[in-house]
């Protein structure tokens, strides 16, 4: 780790204040922590990894990994990360908000930077949410117009604002293309179970919904196996399932990950929301189409909505609380 001379200790402490640490410029390729409470094939912590990975791959970082962390072992993995000089801690703090900040707060000149549903905190406690809902949004157009039973469902994990308000804004398409639509909804009370998701969708079309939402993987295998339409989310599941999921809602962390290494690189710790990187208009989430399934007028409907959410003529709505 950096020595800490007297220099140094007093401009952090002049900056504390204004939530800023400075530290030495590193050289690339920078040492970064990936802590996964799950196995990176979950779909959130598979953007996280690709991300990490790509960044790897381009000679930034040193991505040193752990998975299948439990919530009891978090705040240890954070800890034995920071005691190794590793200068940036990417992971998840979910279920451990309280353990994780007073880790940050112990280890200032460590940044860490974390999906939460909280704010940042101290001086080094950095944050990002999983602001796909602009692309789910489109793919709530596109399934509103291929429902034949005006009845969709979606399949999420646990009802906290990430996860609402992705289901929330594939809701809201629906309604603007087909307001008699009525939604079914399932929360699996996990991250990473695919046989429960897809439980949950083959409840939920035995119930009559022709179009599942899949916040969750095993969504789409309910969808697959009845023979109707899904939407992936998170990542784009229409390789695996051709002729299945036909639209995706996709989250790419790569930007926000981008505006922390800048940080970091340049010297700076920053208790700061990246999550304005997750937007479209920055390249942090974007809609994919199945062209040979979805008609062509569909297309082009959700292709001039997509432009005009670009370019700031349409504002998504952020819907957060827990839909019914």
């Amino acid at each position: 780790m950096h020595k800490l001379t007297r220099r140094t200790f007093l401009t952090t402490t002049a900056l504390g204040a204004l939530g800023l640490t400075l530290r030495p410029a590193w050289a690339a390729p920078l040492k970064v922590a990936g802590i996964h409470t799950v196995p990176v094939e979950n779909a959130w912590n598979s953007r996280l990894h690709v991300a990490l990975q790509e960044a790897e791959k381009a000679g930034e970082i040193e991505y040193l990994i752990s998975e299948n962390v439990a919530n009891t072992d978090y705040p240890r993995a954070m800890r034995q990360y920071a005691e190794e000089g590793v200068p940036l801690i990417v992971g998840e703090s979910y279920g451990v908000e309280r353990e994780a900040r007073q880790v940050a707060a112990d280890y200032p000149q460590t940044a860490f930077l974390m999906g939460s549903s909280g704010t940042f905190a101290g001086t080094n406690f950095s944050v990002f949410g999983t602001w796909s809902h602009e692309a789910a949004y489109l793919t709530g157009l596109i399934g509103g117009k291929m429902t034949k039973t005006n009845i969709l469902g979606a399949v999420g994990g646990h009802p906290i604002p990430e996860v609402n308000r992705v289901i929330n804004a594939f809701r809201v398409g629906v309604r603007e293309v087909n307001p008699d639509a009525k939604f079914l909804i399932g929360f699996i009370g996990t991250w990473f179970d695919p046989p429960k998701a897809k439980e949950s969708g083959l409840a939920q079309i035995d119930a009559g919904a022709d179009f599942l939402f899949g916040e969750r993987i095993g969504t789409a295998d309910a969808a697959k196996d009845r023979g109707i339409y899904s939407a992936g989310s998170l990542l784009d599941y229409t390789p695996r399932y051709p002729g299945t999921v036909i639209t995706n809602a996709v989250w790419h962390f790569g930007p926000s990950l981008a505006a922390a290494l800048a940080d970091v690189k340049a010297g700076r710790i920053v208790a700061r929301d990246y999550s304005e990187f997750s937007f479209m208009k920055h390249g942090g989430n974007d809609v994919t189409i199945d062209e040979s399934i979805v008609p062509a007028d569909v297309v082009k409907l959700v292709m001039a909505r997509r432009e005009d959410i670009r370019q700031g003529r349409f504002e998504v709505p952020q819907l957060d609380d827990e839909p019914k």
